[in-house]
């Protein structure tokens, strides 16, 4: 029996997989999807192409036990029960998976219902990420591992002397490009252990599990580039998604992406309502302090106190840029 070795269930993954997919499940459930894995070096990767094939076939042994669905349901409380039971029956089809090589480069796409497709996407690249660092860094140990950790973690806390971090929280969004489910895990044991007051959860459901934190995450690019496959003006298609979201989740998980087609066409579509409902917004691509202070001052504009929103940063952090960020 092929077991994929690299992920330990359908909950190793990022919690807003399963809020979107629960949104897919009531809003669009018929709807179907193509997904296709994109490379952004110039790495050859094609050396580990049976390795992959091996693991992703691996995939339909991957389920939820009822205990972690008891605590998931506790834990993101917006999950409905007829979802829940959903996804205690959900199995992956590896059978949707296209595996190959394609003009030189590993090419892995996914094809069907978006409900059973979108779930691919973090196991996908997070057993690409460690079959290719288990062959290419096996002088990585859990020792390599902690001192490189505990490094970070000193250098955070270097940075405090030159600004009050005392209101800084950060949170780890780090499963589909970890080293290994391993050193994921490991990771956030020495975040939780030396930085308790500024780590605020992980994406990750089953780690939150694990170590008793939040399970972050609201929505991804994948909800509001679905709705321009769907039967909406193409024009109408951002401001559909975002009042399709408060419809399913009713003020819970109210965080917008907002970089999908860019700041200036979001802010064009947050009228007075949907500023209203959303509780804040997340920046992911573009100079983030421009991007924040273009957001700040169409609140104003729409009469809306900034203050009372909450601003989320998420494109390619470290604690020097985020601790920049957090200081301006």
């Amino acid at each position: 029996m092929l077991i994929n070795t690299c992920m330990r269930g359908v909950l190793d993954t990022d919690i807003y997989k399963l809020s979107m997919q629960q949104a897919y499940l009531h809003q669009a459930p018929n709807v179907e999807a193509e997904w296709e894995l994109h490379c952004r070096s110039d790495e050859d990767l094609t050396p580990y192409l049976e390795l992959i094939r091996e693991e992703l076939a691996g995939m339909s042994q991957l389920q939820i036990s009822l205990p972690c669905l008891r605590a998931l349901s506790r834990q993101a409380p917006y999950l409905q029960p007829d979802y829940l039971d959903f996804l205690y029956h959900f199995r992956f089809d590896p059978s949707l998976l296209s595996i190959g090589i394609e003009r030189g480069q590993l090419a892995i796409r996914a094809r069907g219902l978006q409900t059973q497709v979108s779930l691919f996407e973090i196991p996908v690249m997070a057993t690409l990420s460690e079959v290719r660092n288990s062959v290419r860094y096996p002088e990585v140990t859990p020792e390599v591992i902690e001192k490189s950790t505990m490094a970070k973690i000193a250098q955070l806390q270097r940075l405090g002397d030159q600004v009050d971090l005392s209101g800084f929280r950060f949170s780890d969004f780090g499963t589909r490009r970890r080293f290994s489910f391993a050193a994921q895990q490991q990771v956030l044991e020495l975040l939780q252990q030396h930085l308790p007051a500024q780590l605020v959860g992980t994406s990750n459901p089953l780690l939150a599990q694990q170590f008793g934190l939040p399970a972050i995450g609201t929505m991804a690019h994948e909800w509001l580039q679905t709705h321009q496959g769907l039967n909406y003006p193409l024009a109408a298609t951002q401001k559909a998604a975002l009042r399709n979201w408060l419809h399913e989740y009713r003020g819970q998980l109210a965080i917008a992406l907002t970089d999908v087609i860019g700041i200036d066409a979001f802010c064009r579509d947050l009228d007075f309502q949907l500023a209203s409902q959303y509780s804040g917004f997340r920046h992911d691509s573009g100079d983030p302090v421009l991007w924040g202070e273009k957001l700040i001052a169409h609140l104003e504009s729409l009469g809306i106190d900034p203050i009372h929103k909450t601003l989320v940063f998420s494109d390619g952090l470290d604690f020097a840029r985020a601790a920049a960020l957090y200081r301006h």
